[in-house]
């Protein structure tokens, strides 16, 4: 006997759940590091990633305060996802979540990098269809490290638990971002 309640949706409903690449709008800013040459990247925030609560400074949405207002398909299910574009060469500043992401390239070669309880930097590199799943609380980043033209983008999805996740920046990253002149605490 079946114990999940079944739901039902008109062809109408399903469609506002239906994101198409081609039609996605991606977002370059509204996170510390956007301005920060070799941290410059495309975000697409294509299921739920809501405003977070407490966000300013540091602590913003993992997408950015203009892509977290603007989710394809509109939904808080318990996770968020979205996909990353750049040039080889560029990614984020470290940062940490207070919810699990979980990183799939689709295109190119990507370094996941993360710190271990010493303050080493480990990594691996990933190609299309790997998979790697960082818990709450890791200080992480990704890097796109595509081998051949300087100019040819990746992609790289990701997935984030929650409905409303926020990512930190860390001190180390915000201080770099601060002497590079492309973030101000005020």
């Amino acid at each position: 006997m079946e114990q999940i309640p079944r739901r039902y949706f008109s062809r109408e409903d399903m469609q506002k759940r239906i994101a198409r690449f081609k039609d996605l709008k991606g977002f370059d800013g509204g996170l510390p590091d956007s301005k920060m040459p070799g941290c410059e990247r495309t975000l697409f925030n294509v299921i739920g990633f809501q405003p977070p609560e407490g966000s300013g400074g540091a602590v913003t949405s993992p997408v950015g305060d203009h892509a977290a207002q603007l989710a394809a398909i509109k939904i808080s299910e318990g996770f968020n996802l979205g996909y990353c574009k750049a040039k080889p060469g560029h990614g984020p500043e470290m940062h940490n979540h207070d919810t699990n992401e979980t990183f799939i390239p689709m295109t190119g070669t990507w370094r996941a990098s993360w710190e271990d309880e010493n303050g080493k930097v480990e990594f691996v590199d990933l190609g299309p269809l790997d998979v790697v799943s960082f818990p709450p609380g890791m200080i992480r980043r990704f890097e796109n490290v595509t081998k051949g033209d300087p100019n040819q983008e990746s992609i790289l999805m990701f997935v984030i638990g929650g409905d409303g996740p926020r990512a930190e920046f860390t001190d180390q990253a915000m201080d770099r971002l601060q002497k590079a002149g492309v973030w101000s605490p005020d």
